[in-house]
C-alpha cells in the first residue's frame, strides 16, 4: 500500500494574532520543521496544504497546495486537497496531520494502518478525545468528500467521518499528549518546554 501524507497548515492562526504559527521557532528549527521530520519517514510522499504565498515554505522543498475547495473553508477543504493530490501520485491512502502539532507520534501511520481496513477511516484519539485531522483516509473517498462539501452545510470533519466506516485508535499520553497543538502564545511557550523531553 502506498501512503501519501499531507500537513494541514491552511488556517488563519487567528489566536496567534495571524501569520503562520507553523513557522514559529521551536528549538533550533520551526514547528513545521518538526512536523515534517516526524511524518516523512512514515509515508511515501509529503506535501503541505497552505493558502497564500507558497514561497514562505520554500526551504522545505515540498509541494505546497492551497485549499481545493473554498479557501479557508476548514480542515475538510485541506483533506480534499490532500486526497486529490494523493490520487495523482497513485497512493491508495492519505494520512493527514495538523501543522501545529510538533510532537505527533512517530508510529502514527503504522498504528492507524494496523487498526483499519482498506475502506475504513482510522482516526487517532487520546484521553478519550478524537483528533479528526489525524486520520488515515482511503483515497477512494475523494468523490464522497467533494459531494459532502458541495451539498452539506456542515464543515465539521467528524460529521463526514461519522457517515463512513471508521475506527478510533487510542494513543498514550505519557509523558504528555502527542497531539498537543499550538494555538496561543502560551501554547508555544509550553511547546518550547516540552521540546526538551520529546524524541
Amino acid at each position: 500500500m502506498t501512503i501519501a501524507g499531507i500537513i494541514l497548515a491552511g488556517g488563519r492562526s487567528s489566536r496567534m494574532g495571524g501569520g503562520d504559527k507553523t513557522l514559529l521557532p521551536l528549538g533550533s528549527a520551526t514547528v513545521l520543521d518538526e512536523v515534517v521530520r516526524r511524518l516523512s519517514p512514515q509515508v511515501d510522499a509529503v506535501a503541505i496544504n497552505a493558502n497564500g504565498d507558497p514561497e514562505r515554505f520554500a526551504s522545505l522543498n515540498l509541494p505546497i497546495f492551497p485549499d481545493a475547495f473554498g479557501t479557508f473553508d476548514g480542515p475538510l477543504a485541506g483533506i480534499l486537497t490532500g486526497l486529490i493530490w494523493a490520487e495523482t501520485t497513485g497512493a491508495d491512502t492519505l494520512i493527514t496531520v495538523a501543522g501545529d502539532t510538533p510532537f505527533l507520534p512517530v508510529d502514527l501511520v503504522k498504528r492507524l494502518q494496523a487498526a483499519s481496513a482498506p475502506s475504513t477511516i482510522a482516526v487517532a484519539t487520546s484521553n478519550d478525545r478524537v483528533h479528526p485531522t489525524f486520520a488515515l483516509w482511503p483515497v477512494a473517498l475523494r468523490h464522497d468528500l467533494e459531494t459532502f462539501l458541495n451539498t452539506q452545510p456542515s464543515r465539521r470533519v467528524n460529521h463526514f467521518i461519522s457517515d463512513h466506516p471508521h475506527v478510533r485508535v487510542p494513543f498514550d499520553t505519557a509523558p504528555f499528549d502527542p497531539f498537543f497543538n499550538i494555538n496561543t502564545p502560551d501554547d508555544l511557550a509550553e511547546a518550547q518546554h516540552l521540546a526538551g523531553s520529546a524524541s
